[in-house]
């Protein structure tokens, strides 16, 4: 892996087959009465929000935590920032503490890239979400969902539908999904498609119902009215009727199909509440999957080598140095 995660577009399909991987090894560990490994020992990792969050933020935190790191969680509400503080002056602040990685969520698109690449801090650095630009550790929780649920994901379809145009998961999905060897198509009325998205690696299309059939999994996205300024659509119910996912269209899915969403959902609008309570559902286990999913990626960043990761002597000695989670071969 390289140094930061800040986008799924970086990654190689080895890289997020390394991910994931090391995910599933992780994951066998949940069932342990002792969950927690001593792999990041002495490591701090800072959860720095500038916006509002409640999974991934505690996502973070209870993945950082059962890797034996020290955690400090930095909000904006409450701290310098409020009082005018700049990203720069916070990062060098965060840097005379000694974190080691920073997870970071911002408003601003490119925020986690310019905290990685300014000079401001040698620390890892992982994009948590930036504006509507990108969240890779959501793309790979999903990815990681559906490979448990499908298998693979040669000849795999996705459609993904909602708010594309505010929606940095969205993006993130589309290119993670596009190396791993998926087909994803885009469902939205043309107002909420971004400019350029024909340049994606996926097909768009405005009939949800056209898609549904060929589909095995459908990801649901929330309409994102805190980002936007004007009217996108007519009304809610218009939008629920022509775009929202609901017991009779999942009738229509494929037998093994699945819903998805990243949440939070808004029931009644983008899903009906008998689908996300449905069998087909794996919401929940999406969160679950997060914990794993971003376990994976710490200790990828911050355990060292990842040439111990898969190698019989370099999983041998990390082990001895009680830095390796026992079984994360990837």
């Amino acid at each position: 892996m390289k140094r930061h995660l800040l986008s799924t577009a970086d990654l190689s399909r080895d890289d997020a087959v390394l991910i994931l991987d090391t995910a599933e090894e992780i994951a066998r560990l949940a069932a342990r009465p002792i969950k927690k490994l001593p792999t990041l020992r002495g490591r701090t990792v800072v959860n720095l929000f500038f916006e509002d969050s409640t999974r991934t933020r505690t996502s973070f935190e209870v993945a950082a935590k059962r890797l034996s790191a020290d955690v400090i969680n930095f909000s904006a509400k409450g701290s310098s920032v409020s009082k005018g503080e700049s990203l720069k002056d916070t990062a060098l602040t965060l840097e005379a503490m000694g974190a080691d990685a920073v997870v970071v969520r911002h408003s601003a698109s490119g925020a986690a890239y310019r905290l990685a690449t300014a000079g401001w801090s040698s620390s890892h650095v992982v994009n948590a979400g930036d504006g509507t630009h990108e969240h890779p550790t959501q793309a790979l929780l999903d990815a990681f969902t559906m490979r448990r649920h499908l298998g693979g994901f040669e000849e795999r379809r996705v459609t993904v539908v909602g708010d594309v145009l505010h929606s940095r998961v969205a993006r993130s999905n589309v290119h993670l999904l596009a190396t791993l060897g998926a087909r994803v198509t885009l469902v939205a009325p043309p107002t909420l498609l971004p400019v350029g998205v024909e340049s994606w690696p996926c097909d768009v299309s405005y009939d949800l119902d056209a898609a549904i059939p060929g589909s095995d999994a459908i990801m649901m996205l929330r309409v994102q009215r805190e980002r936007m300024n004007g009217g996108f659509f007519p009304t809610q119910r218009e939008y629920s009727r022509r775009y929202g996912l609901d017991a009779q269209r999942m009738a229509k899915l494929p037998d093994k199909a699945i819903v998805m969403h990243p949440g939070p959902m808004v029931r009644g609008m983008e899903i009906s509440a008998a689908v996300a309570d449905s069998d087909r559902s794996v919401i929940v286990e999406q969160v679950a999957n997060g914990v794993s999913v971003r376990m994976a990626v710490l200790y990828l960043l911050l355990s060292g080598s990842e040439s111990a990761i898969g190698s019989d002597e370099g999983q041998a000695q990390n082990q001895h140095q009680n830095t390796e989670p026992k079984g994360a071969a990837a």
